[in-house]
């Protein structure tokens, strides 16, 4: 699982919104108490703006951490440069530019409160994109 790892982090180097870092518990033991690791190699992973790590349980391979790490946890869509944007995402970003701070504000508080529920992986995605996209309005 390393090298897989470690081409994950090389992947994602220059992103502004993917950090890849390693953790060695032998060394960091109260850092690894506190996030709760009790086995190795445990993969965590955190949400902008979220203080509590979440587990990770998918695939071990490069395409499995890729494959998460763009359905869950990269920002692509920059509202500022829109090249990235999926038409789905601009006609959001048109739609949600057009309300007051009071609305955008309410759509991101509830956007936040769905993103820990069930729901299909597809909708899951566009609930962190749309979150994404309201943070940086």
């Amino acid at each position: 699982m390393k090298p897989a790892w470690d081409q994950l982090g090389s992947e994602y180097a220059a992103s502004s919104s993917v950090l890849v870092a390693d953790v060695d518990c032998t060394i960091e033991d109260e850092l690894c108490q506190q996030q709760g690791v009790q086995g190795y190699p445990t993969i965590k992973y955190w949400n902008e703006g979220s203080k509590e790590a979440k587990d990770y349980n998918g695939g071990r391979d490069f395409d499995g951490l890729k494959s998460f790490v763009e359905d869950n946890l990269e920002v692509k869509c920059d509202v500022k440069d829109q090249e990235k944007c999926t038409q789905k995402e601009k006609d959001y970003i048109t739609k949600m530019q057009a309300k007051g701070a009071d609305d955008i504000k309410k759509q991101k508080d509830r956007l936040a409160g769905m993103v820990s529920g069930k729901m299909t992986p597809e909708a899951k995605q566009w609930v962190v994109q749309r979150l994404n996209i309201l943070k940086q309005l």
